[in-house]
């Protein structure tokens, strides 16, 4: 385990950076972030994130859920290899439109219109 803090950013309204390993240890942050973010798609850049752990990995999908919901979208941006790994070892990058960078995230959903 890595002694790296856990920040969460709020980059622009439905974009929140996280900074460090997303952990049992500092669910909270992130989850009152989540709360506090109401734009109907919410863009996690996950770039700055070296792991995740069991407990942030159900917190990931607990958002997912929650947001899903109430018709809102979470999408994942920057996702290292590491975590991709644990995504498709645990099936849950099936609930997520994952992209390399929240401006690739952007431009998809505007050329779709219904991503």
């Amino acid at each position: 385990m890595s002694s790296d803090p856990f920040v969460v950013e709020f980059e622009e309204r439905g974009v929140l950076r996280l900074r460090g390993p997303l952990t049992t240890e500092n669910l909270h942050p992130f989850q009152n972030a989540v709360r506090r973010e109401d734009s109907a798609v919410l863009f996690l850049d996950l770039t700055d994130v070296p792991y995740i752990d069991s407990a942030g990995l159900g917190s990931l999908v607990s958002a997912y859920i929650s947001l899903n919901k109430s018709g809102r979208r979470v999408i994942l941006t920057g996702v290292n290899p590491r975590v991709l790994k644990l995504f498709e070892i645990t099936k849950v990058e099936q609930l997520f439109l994952i992209f390399p960078d929240v401006h690739s995230a952007i431009a998809a959903l505007c050329t779709s219109g219904t991503a």
